[in-house]
């Protein structure tokens, strides 16, 4: 059984538009994300990156991590690796 799930980007009906309220950018930044982690297409824009973009977008996904997650959410949430 899969450790991911995805279901939010399947089942939106609104649309992706960004700054207008809280509750839509939330729900717009949910759905790139889940449309940018997309198997094939991560398979076709990882052949674009350039290694300034592959160094920027490390940067930012471990900043927020960091950020916002302690160690055994890290763990749990997003390495769901059941060590804490």
């Amino acid at each position: 059984m899969s450790k991911h799930t995805y279901r939010f980007v399947e089942e939106y009906t609104g649309i992706a538009m960004y700054g207008w309220d809280l509750e839509g950018d939330l729900d717009t930044l949910k759905y790139y994300l889940q449309k940018f982690s997309d198997d094939s297409f991560l398979d076709l824009i990882m052949t674009k990156l350039d290694q300034e973009d592959r160094d920027a977008i490390y940067s930012l996904l471990t900043s927020l991590l960091k950020k916002h997650l302690t160690e055994p959410e890290y763990h749990r949430h997003f390495l769901k690796d059941g060590t804490h």
